[in-house]
């Protein structure tokens, strides 16, 4: 739920009241270090973020000096290995976790696929999802059934956009053979934040695990993953957290370490023996890394999430604020209407077109620099806002919104 003072902060009339909260000079000077923004207006976070200065120049800097060590070379493998810590020891602190219980992977798709290969799945296992995850997630799961003859069904968690309980949904799909129960934590395609710590606690209360698809919640959402619970969180560095695109985590819960296996091996998985075989997996999240990675997009994520800590307090509260505004303009128009009937929890807003021209709708925008996607399920048009998205980019969106119209 929306914290005390997001509410209040959104129910403030859109004036100078809110400026007193919100600085804009010192967070336009901020959004000024974004290059892709200085001409565009951006409205798809969910999908990429763009990458500050300070990212980009902390990649290009990784490269150089990779390459000045000889990529092969004893002083590169070791600054590999800096990396990799010091990269695990950013987004655990970050999330209220500690290093040993994050995996770095390539994006949110590799974390969840960790996850559900390396369960040691029995014929007629049941896992439950939710009828909003991403298609990514849905086909490897029912990849898993062919494969190991499991049993999958769906929970609507769609209709709770408004009304109903999700959690009494959850609850009431659970059967005695489920294992695994998959969702995300802010719907991607309706901008739905899920009551998921109490989701949480009633399947643990069954002997059910919990993965989450984090794709939309980390960067947005304060976080403390080691109260919140979750047996598997998978996210990644190039959304919310506007990083580069090919790196992303994976936080395991250490109960759940115990009986996760392996599925994905390589070299940063092991413990060599004296003569270099495979003696054992490492004891934390490395035992599901495999190999070569991409290790100067490392620091330039931990640039990344640097750059937004300046606005970690009140940054959940500052995108609820922009979303909600984008969510008033949008129901101004007499032709549109909003998938969710009340201001919204996150950074997404959905909404629909009641001649249903949603493609020539993005691809108008796009052609006068505004950024969207459509969604297929439920049909409809999603924006995103940031904390550093601006009033005038709102209003110039809606203005073209309603020009198209």
């Amino acid at each position: 739920m929306r914290s005390l003072e997001s509410e209040q902060i959104s129910s403030l009339p859109f004036t100078m009241e809110r400026l007193i909260r919100f600085p804009v000079m010192s967070l336009q000077t901020h959004r000024s270090e974004f290059p892709y923004l200085a001409k565009k207006s951006y409205f798809n976070y969910g999908g990429q973020g763009p990458m500050p200065r300070s990212a980009i120049q902390a990649l290009q800097d990784a490269n150089i000096r990779f390459q000045e060590f000889g990529p092969f070379s004893s002083a590169a493998n070791s600054w590999i290995v800096q990396e990799g810590n010091l990269t695990r020891e950013s987004i655990a602190k970050e999330l209220g976790a500690t290093a040993e219980t994050i995996t770095l992977t390539e994006d949110v798709s590799v974390g969840c696929n960790i996850a559900l290969w390396g369960i040691d799945w029995q014929a007629g296992d049941h896992i439950l999802l939710t009828d909003c995850e991403h298609q990514g997630i849905v086909a490897a799961v029912k990849e898993l059934q062919r494969r190991f003859d499991l049993e999958v069904s769906v929970c609507p968690l769609l209709e709770t956009l408004n009304s109903g309980d999700p959690s009494a949904i959850v609850e009431q799909f659970l059967k005695p053979n489920t294992r695994l129960f998959v969702v995300s934590h802010i719907l991607w395609n309706t901008g739905q934040v899920l009551p998921l710590q109490e989701m949480i606690a009633i399947c643990h209360a069954r002997s059910v695990q919990v993965l989450v698809d984090a794709a939309q919640s980390v960067g947005v959402l304060p976080l403390n993953l080691t109260e919140l619970g979750a047996d598997f969180y998978a996210f990644t560095g190039h959304k919310w957290w506007c990083g580069a695109a090919g790196v992303g985590a994976l936080y395991v819960r250490p109960e759940a370490r115990k009986t996760l296996h392996p599925t994905f091996i390589g070299w940063r998985s092991v413990i060599t023996d004296s003569s270099g075989n495979p003696d054992r997996f490492q004891s934390d999240g490395r035992a599901y890394e495999i190999a070569t990675s991409a290790i100067p997009l490392y620091p330039a994520l931990r640039s990344a999430i640097a750059f937004h800590q300046p606005y970690a307090a009140e940054r959940y509260s500052m995108i609820c604020d922009r979303s909600a505004y984008l969510w008033n303009r949008l129901k101004q128009l007499s032709n549109l209407n909003c998938l969710k009937t009340s201001a919204p929890e996150s950074g997404l807003v959905s909404f629909q077109l009641e001649n249903g021209k949603h493609s020539p709708l993005v691809q108008f925008l796009e052609e006068r620099n505004f950024f969207l996607r459509v969604i297929l399920n439920p049909n409809c048009v999603r924006a995103c806002v940031h904390y550093f998205t601006t009033e005038q980019e709102i209003d110039s969106l809606v203005s073209a919104i309603a020009e198209f119209s």
